[in-house]
């Protein structure tokens, strides 16, 4: 099986070297049969201007026979979600079986990758959902980040009727079939609300005709930065993933 590892970056020049080393490092999940899946990073620079992008250009010399890194540059800042879609369609264009997506800042620990798989590597799911409110080790931070996200959830599972606990965990993962389905449009952080929108509205070949897209979460690991230590994301992308919410659940077909 051929796993995509989607990466969006942005000026991340001090951590970005380690984490793609932490990545190649990390032993490849295994599927049924007990083979190492076959991985590709497509790792996109979002226009950075502190020296990511050159880090970037000469990537392709980071990988080694577990772990091929494809570099890709987009000439300006379009925002997260627009990396998102350009490593997704590269992804889809090179054959991936499967995809994860994954953070450039150390965030996120990619020994997690094998727990978030393993749902669809057994045939049990064909989307998985990272939480980090499901009991697995995490830096305690920001108290009203964790409510505005709970509202947020609960927003979202409202109108997705999913039981989730986080949906703007970065780490989600998703079969071919579910990315071929995909139509992502958000270019900045409402790709998490919109991800999950679209993968509950997702229909699948069952053997009944077609079944919704069967989704799993699962509890990851979560060593979350401050603002000074380069965390991105605002307030103001609290309201954007409420309109998302809405927008993806209720205004589009």
């Amino acid at each position: 099986m051929h796993l995509g590892v989607l990466i969006p970056v942005y000026n991340e020049a001090g951590l970005l070297e380690r984490s793609i080393e932490r990545l190649r490092a990390t032993p490849p999940p295994v599927d049924q049969l007990g083979e190492p899946l076959r991985r590709t990073a497509f790792l996109v620079d979002d226009g950075s201007t502190d020296g990511t992008r050159k880090l970037v250009e000469q990537a392709t010399g980071w990988g080694d026979e577990s772990l091929v890194v494809r570099p890709i540059l987009h000439e300006s800042n379009r925002g997260k979600g627009a990396a998102i879609r350009t490593a997704l369609a590269q992804g889809l264009q090179a054959g991936c079986d499967a995809f994860i997506l994954h953070d450039a800042d150390l965030e996120y620990d990619p020994a997690d990758h094998a727990r978030v798989l393993a749902p669809i590597l057994d045939g049990r799911a064909d989307a998985v959902i990272g939480s980090r409110f499901l009991g697995d080790t995490h830096r305690v931070l920001y108290f009203w980040h964790a409510v505005a996200n709970r509202g947020i959830t609960l927003a979202s599972n409202v109108l997705t009727n999913l039981n989730l606990t986080d949906i703007e965990c970065c780490l989600k993962a998703f079969t071919r079939p579910v990315a071929q389905q995909l139509r992502l449009q958000e270019d900045r952080f409402g790709i998490e609300p919109e991800l999950v929108a679209k993968i509950a509205r997702s229909r699948l070949p069952s053997a009944g005709g077609v079944a919704p897209a069967r989704v799993y979460e699962v509890g990851v690991s979560y060593a979350g930065r401050t603002y000074a230590e380069g965390k991105k994301i605002r307030w103001t992308d609290g309201f954007s993933a409420l309109r998302c919410i809405v927008y993806y659940n209720l205004l589009t077909s």
